[in-house]
């Protein structure tokens, strides 16, 4: 039991104190993740849509996702990550509550539209936050802690989410409207201070900016990664990953409900799983295994894992499988996700840092319109069995790529470095 906790304790040690803020201000964010998980199930039961309808709106969260990932980025770079953050989490608060209020078909599309743009302005920027404040030696480690406080959000998100939708799903909404406010006003209150409202060039005494891009290279060429064809390719197989992993927040619930016949909170205490295992092993397994592997096998395995998780729902049937497909999905989640933030980070610098992130934050974006309107109409035409193969497929394509590509951006960004 003590190595146990030695190994819990090394794995978490060395980490800023802002960067456990920024943690914490994720999980209170994440714990409101209600809507997302049960958006496709509200959308063509609690309203009545058509799957087909519920799909091309689930697209136009993903588009609004996008161009609010490129925004955010654009953002970050011009105004700083706190105020991009900031306003982004108390806008997002406002949002949801109006969503609420909407019935038709076009309102809600608009409104849908309008949600994920003002929301994903955060996540750029919150990568550049955890960049900005995490030890060179720790960036990965830092980025983990944020997944790993998001997850233990989600795990408790979705799980309390079931239950509110068994009452009304109106709760959903109000739900994640306080989670937003609530960590708008915990960022506010704690790094108001430490950023200021117009800069963050000034030296932070918990933990100075990260080597010399903060300070060193105020006459670099700042690059735009959207004319770096290597990083371009890696941001194309990021969201050929992340069209595959977002069936989790689409399909999945949509297949548990039809197929299984599960009850709502069936459903979300399922996906809570997942939050729940990332939680509890992603900093462990980053700690012991991030510096011992080349992160292209690592990011490969976790690709082809993935594929896997859905494949075995073709090749195995009963409630047992669900359970099992999931842990597997959690654990590809784990090998994968961690290390394609690093490679961001490494290709950048403070100059460009914003613009790689919301790159980098774009393809998950754009995976989010591709995903739910490849899924849906995958199954309408030719139902899920067929879906699963597919997303195999794919994952197979990703890791390939991976494996090629992310060796070829690590040498190069050491010879710039």
């Amino acid at each position: 039991m003590s190595q146990v906790i030695n190994l819990y304790r090394n794995a978490f040690g060395g980490l800023s104190q802002a960067s456990w803020m920024l943690a914490l201000i994720m999980f209170i964010n994440r714990a409101g993740a209600m809507v997302v998980p049960f958006l496709s199930v509200y959308l063509t039961e609690s309203m009545g849509f058509k799957l087909k309808d519920a799909g091309i709106i689930m697209s136009l969260f993903g588009m609004g996702a996008t161009c609010g990932a490129f925004l955010g980025g654009w953002l970050t770079d011009k105004i700083g990550h706190f105020k991009v953050q900031l306003t982004s989490l108390f806008l997002s608060s406002g949002m949801f509550l109006v969503v609420l209020q909407l019935k038709t078909f076009e309102s809600l599309a608009v409104g849908i539209f309008s949600l994920s743009l003002v929301a994903e302005c955060l996540r750029p920027a919150n990568a550049s936050s955890v960049s900005y404040y995490a030890k060179p030696e720790n960036v990965t480690r830092a980025f983990s802690l944020n997944r790993m406080a998001s997850n233990l959000g989600f795990s408790i998100g979705p799980a309390l989410g079931g239950l509110l939708a068994s009452i009304a799903y109106k709760w959903l909404f109000i739900g994640d409207a306080i989670t937003c406010f609530s960590a708008g006003i915990f960022f506010y209150l704690y790094f108001r201070c430490r950023t200021g409202f117009k800069t963050q060039k000034h030296s932070d005494p918990d933990n100075p900016p990260q080597n010399a891009t903060e300070n060193g290279q105020k006459t670099a060429k700042a690059r735009s990664p959207y004319t770096d064809l290597k990083f371009v390719l890696f941001a194309i197989l990021s969201c050929i990953f992340a069209t595959t992993f977002f069936q989790f927040f689409t399909t999945l619930p949509i297949y548990y409900r039809k197929v299984y016949e599960l009850s709502e909170s069936g459903i979300g205490l399922l996906l809570a799983l997942n939050g729940l295992l990332v939680f509890a092993l992603e900093m462990v397994v980053v700690y012991l295994i991030g510096d011992k592997f080349k992160l292209s096998h690592l990011m490969a395995l976790g690709t082809l894992v993935m594929g896997f998780s859905f494949v075995i729902l073709n090749l195995f049937e009963g409630h047992p499988v669900l359970y099992v497909a999931m842990a597997i999905l959690s654990a590809s989640e784990i090998l994968a996700m961690p290390f394609m933030a690093t490679v961001a980070v490494q290709r950048s610098n403070a100059l460009n840092r914003g613009s790689y992130m919301g790159l980098y934050t774009l393809s998950y974006s754009a995976a989010h319109i591709i995903s739910p309107y490849l899924g849906t109409n995958i199954i309408a035409s030719f139902g899920f069995e067929t879906l699963w193969w597919t997303l195999g497929g794919m994952s197979i394509i990703a890791a390939t790529g991976f494996y090629l590509l992310v060796p070829k951006l690590q040498w190069e960004s050491s010879q710039t470095s």
